[in-house]
């Protein structure tokens, strides 16, 4: 999908099939470092291919974090291949490239995983958000969270929205 070496989504909805299918792996990240990271590039102009995944490596564990459409989001574990040209885009306008640079994970990288959590939109309006999931990382240094940043991913730094409901999954 998308011409990326060993990307087999397997789209979720809803937080209990996040956290049954997701939950004891992501809780099992604690306690690691976060060691790199990847994200899709388009290599003319530097913009970040948000419907890419975000891949996390956490000293040789990765996690895939997809988002698509309103509600769903992937997330895989150590099949990507970041090392891999993105295939299929030949003759498109832009051509897009694995990177390594993102100013927002940066600071992250090195430093120990101390929670994961699930983030669940509860908007009072009932907006079309309601009941997407992000999945948080939270380190000493501060916390980010992926995000459905409707049919992409979003990353964000810092505390969740106040309509977020916190799911903690698990702290080293």
């Amino acid at each position: 999908m998308m011409g990326i070496s060993g990307f087999e989504p397997a789209f979720l909805a809803g937080l209990e099939a996040i956290r049954e299918e997701h939950g004891p792996s992501l809780a099992a990240l604690g306690g690691r470092r976060l060691t790199g990271f990847a994200i899709v590039r388009f290599v003319e102009d530097g913009d970040w291919f948000a419907d890419c995944p975000v891949v996390l490596d956490f000293d040789g564990v990765q996690v895939e974090i997809c988002h698509w459409k309103f509600d769903e989001l992937s997330i895989g574990w150590n099949s990507i291949d970041t090392t891999a040209a993105l295939s299929g885009w030949e003759g498109a306008e832009l051509a897009p490239a694995w990177s390594g640079a993102d100013e927002r994970l940066e600071p992250f990288v090195g430093q120990e995983l101390r929670e994961v959590a699930l983030l669940e939109w509860r908007s009072p309006s009932h907006d079309l958000a309601n009941g997407t999931i992000a999945v948080e990382f939270v380190f000493d240094a501060g916390r980010f969270h992926i995000a459905n940043g409707l049919d992409e991913n979003s990353i964000d730094l810092g505390d969740a929205h106040p309509h977020f409901v916190r799911h903690p999954l698990g702290a080293a």
